[in-house]
This record gives structure tokens, C-alpha cells and sequence, in this order.
């Protein structure tokens, strides 16, 4: 890639649309003075929505005097040439399939309060985004193959595992924002009583907390919390068991912010160590699926709520349509966002910052007891040059096992999509932590085939 193109650095986001994305892509593409004197360009086939995201990317530069240019299209091959980056952020009408792919399951008794990574939810969202992804990847190798690829799409590991097997030649990783430092450094510095509030964290501090998180995506683990040689890993336990019951954590509401600290503490008194997802990570073992004979202290997980989210899109798009109205001044919009995971790393591989981030790549050696090809969430320097993911050590035992499942799901999964193998795809489905009985998961891809045709490809009904 020449210089020429780092300083003013073409960013494209396939499915602009994807408000939890796309508004602080605007933020950081204006505030970024690495980014700003770029183009933004967003790609969403819903033309109406892509009107809104253009006019207020717009709006939000030249009320802050920034060169950027922005770029619309409905047609992704249409702007794809000269991209340096793309970034891929799409799921459409993922609200109502992700409702329907809980629904379907707690039927046949498994629960999901997220349902977009594991579970029979997880395997039926590839379904649905993977065919997508891999055509986005055959347009990118054609039109501008030097460009990096950021996944943003979940099942964050399945779509990193297909892209980095089936479009080898494409420079290419992917991303949750779980993760996103130096946040959640800063998070588990407060949690060890290092800093009473993140706003405290320092270089200095960031210097001396070994903090070591490795697993599959939603699946991670806090192996070591160390600051100047002293063990923090139990003050950390301690006080997630102090806030067990009156937390909301999961960076969300609902069911995916229940009982977090609570399922915190209980997995670290058994393993040893701390869940650092958990609000995706409870919903990838099976001790809250309400499976057991006695009851359990902390209740079975609650469903993914689908009326609640369509709400809550409603707001956002309408706080959307109030800055482009100038109900809310266009002046208050760097205020009322921040930086993005993937737009911070964008900035920092154009402006060759050193920074260092959780992204979802192959292990090559960071977690010694794991394959090399293992494809997990890890801190790695990212650069123009490439991905080095960071040592970690060992997976204990246990735990390792877990990851080994997961990780045969997604990669069963990836290859049903790709081959389009419905042998692959009930094998998945099988090897699922999840799934408990045979002819139950038979039953669940029945009916959800039936019920989510038209966006699943066509030759799965031939």
C-alpha cells in the first residue's frame, strides 16, 4: 500500500445501516485526524436508511470542518475500488430472525438470550449472513484485493474462520467490541482496586496490569491480572461476587445483562479463572439452560426479548432523523458518541500508532497448548505490515476443552455454508454445547429452514 493512500485512507462500510456501527464510524472518521482527511463510504441496499446515514455523516463533518469525504451507494461494486479498508457490518432484519431462531429452540428447550453465535441462533445467523459475506470477499479480491477486510459480523468466529480459509488471499480478521481497549483494561484495573474509576488509568498503569484474556469469541477468558508482580485474579472474583444481583453489565439490557457478576463469580469458584464476555458466555455452557433436577440460585437465562430490540432501533433511528431535522443541534453529535473497536484500529494502522487490540485472528502459537490454526479472540499488534497476536500461555484444562467444542461448531458450521453440505450442517448442529437430543435439533432445522426462506439461499430448498 503507498503512502498516498494511507494519508488519505478510503474506509468502506458495507451495511451502514447497522446503527450500532455506522454512527460512531462517522465519529471516528471525523474526529480521527489520521481518518479525516479520507473517505467514508457507506454501502446499505436500503436506500432510504443509506439517505439518512449519508445526509448526517455529511452534516457532522462540515459542522466540524473536516475534509472528509463521504460516499453513498446501494451497489457495494460500485465504490469498492481504491478501498483500503472494509469493514463488514450487515445483518439484515436480524431482529426479527434472531427472535425467530429463539423462539424455534426454546421450543425444544434450549435458551438463548442472545442467539447470534452459538446454539442453533448462531448456526441459522451464518446461515443467513455467511453466503453474503463470501460474495462481498469474491467483489473484493476483483476490485480492490490489497484492501483489509474487517468482519463485524456475528458469529464473529465462523465468518473470521470462512473468510480465512475460503478467501485466503484477502488480508483479513475479525472483531467483537467486547474488547475494545484500552476500555476494558481500564475495566478490570477498577475491578482489582488498582483505580477507583477508569477515567485514572494511565500508561503507567496500563505498564504494569499483565492482563492476559484469550478464547473463541464470546467464549474468553481472563487467564492473569497481575500489577507489579501481585496477583489480582480473586480481588477481581471478590468483588464481582459483592455486585452479584445488581448488576447489568452486558453493555446491553435485557437478558443478556442478567446475572453476569453472579454467573462471573460461580464460573471462576469452579475454574479458576473469570469469564470476560459473559454476557455471551453464559449462554455457551449448559448450566442455565434450566436442565437441572434441583433449583439453581441463579435462574435459567432469559430469552432474546425481539419486541424490546425493535424499539430500540426505533429510538435510535429517530435520534438519526432529529440531527438531520435539527431537533437535536448537529453540534452536540461528537458529544454524544465515541471511538468504535474497528475505526480505533483503523486509525491506528494508517496512523502506525502501536496500539494494541483484542481482535479475532488464528492463534499461531499465543495460546501454547491450543492448535496454531485455532481461531480466537487475542491482544495483537496490528499494523499495515500484519497481525501478531501476543503470548498468553496455556488454556487450563477444562475450560480448553470447552473452547475445543466451540470451536469444532464453528468450523462445522462455516464449512455447511460454504459447501452448502446439509450433512455438515446437522453435524453442527450435533456437536453444538448446546444440543441434547437428536431428533430435537432435527426438528429445530426443519422448522427454521421453513421459517426463514427468504434469507437463506435458494439451493438449501432444491
Amino acid at each position: 500500500m503507498s503512502d498516498s493512500k494511507v494519508l488519505q485512507p478510503k474506509v468502506v462500510v458495507i451495511g451502514a445501516g447497522s446503527l450500532f456501527f455506522g454512527r460512531q464510524s462517522i465519529w471516528q472518521m471525523v474526529h480521527s485526524p489520521y481518518l479525516n482527511n479520507g473517505t467514508l463510504t457507506l454501502v446499505d441496499t436500503n436506500e432510504e436508511k443509506l439517505a439518512k446515514l449519508v445526509k448526517l455523516a455529511e452534516m457532522v463533518a462540515r459542522e466540524n470542518q473536516v475534509p472528509l469525504k463521504i460516499e453513498g451507494s446501494t451497489n457495494r461494486r460500485d465504490v469498492l475500488k481504491g478501498a483500503d479498508f472494509v469493514v463488514l457490518s450487515f445483518a439484515e432484519d436480524t431482529v426479527k430472525y434472531r427472535g425467530i431462531d429463539c423462539e424455534i429452540s426454546l421450543k425444544y428447550g434450549i435458551r438463548m438470550c442472545s442467539g447470534d453465535t452459538i446454539g442453533p441462533g448462531g448456526i441459522f445467523r451464518a446461515m443467513r449472513e455467511l453466503p453474503v459475506i463470501m460474495e462481498c470477499a469474491k467483489d473484493i479480491e476483483e476490485l480492490c484485493p490489497d484492501a483489509w477486510v474487517i468482519n463485524y459480523i456475528n458469529p464473529s468466529t465462523v465468518h473470521g474462520m470462512a473468510l480465512s480459509r475460503y478467501a485466503p488471499n484477502l488480508k483479513t480478521f475479525a472483531l467483537c467490541d467486547s474488547h475494545h481497549m484500552p476500555h476494558k483494561k481500564a475495566y478490570y484495573a477498577v475491578r482489582a482496586g488498582i483505580i477507583q474509576d477508569p477515567s485514572e488509568f494511565t500508561e503507567e498503569i496500563d505498564r504494569k496490569f499483565d492482563f492476559r484474556i484469550a478464547g473463541v469469541n464470546h467464549f474468553t477468558w481472563l487467564l492473569k491480572a497481575e500489577y507489579d508482580g501481585k496477583d489480582f485474579m480473586a480481588t477481581i472474583a471478590a468483588s464481582l461476587k459483592k455486585s452479584a444481583g445488581t448488576e447489568n453489565n452486558g453493555g446491553d439490557t435485557g437478558a443478556k445483562a442478567l446475572h453476569n457478576d453472579a454467573i462471573s463469580y460461580e464460573l471462576y469458584d469452579i475454574f479458576g479463572i473469570i469469564p470476560t464476555c459473559t454476557a455471551h458466555t453464559k449462554e455457551y455452557v449448559r448450566y442455565w439452560q434450566g436442565l437441572g433436577v434441583t433449583k439453581d440460585a441463579i435462574p435459567p437465562l432469559s430469552i432474546w426479548e425481539t419486541e424490546d430490540r425493535y424499539k430500540r432501533h426505533e429510538e435510535m433511528w429517530q435520534q438519526v432523523d432529529d440531527f438531520i431535522s435539527g431537533k437535536l443541534p448537529i453540534n452536540s453529535y461528537m458529544g454524544s458518541f465515541g471511538p468504535d473497536h474497528a475505526t480505533d484500529i483503523i486509525e491506528n494502522m494508517v496512523g502506525n500508532l502501536g496500539k494494541r487490540f483484542f481482535i479475532n485472528t488464528l492463534n499461531s502459537g499465543a495460546v501454547t497448548n491450543m492448535n496454531d490454526d485455532s481461531f480466537l479472540e487475542l491482544l495483537s499488534e496490528v499494523s499495515m505490515d500484519g497481525i501478531k497476536p501476543l503470548h498468553v500461555g496455556e488454556m487450563p484444562r477444562g475450560i480448553r476443552g470447552m473452547q475445543e467444542l466451540v470451536l469444532d461448531t464453528h468450523e462445522l458450521t462455516a464449512e455447511a455454508v460454504v459447501e452448502q453440505s446439509f450433512i455438515k450442517l446437522r453435524r453442527a448442529m450435533m456437536t453444538d454445547p448446546l444440543v441434547n437430543s437428536i431428533h430435537d435439533a432435527d426438528m429445530i432445522i426443519k422448522e427454521l429452514l421453513e421459517q426463514e426462506q427468504e434469507r437463506i439461499p435458494k439451493d438449501w430448498y432444491q
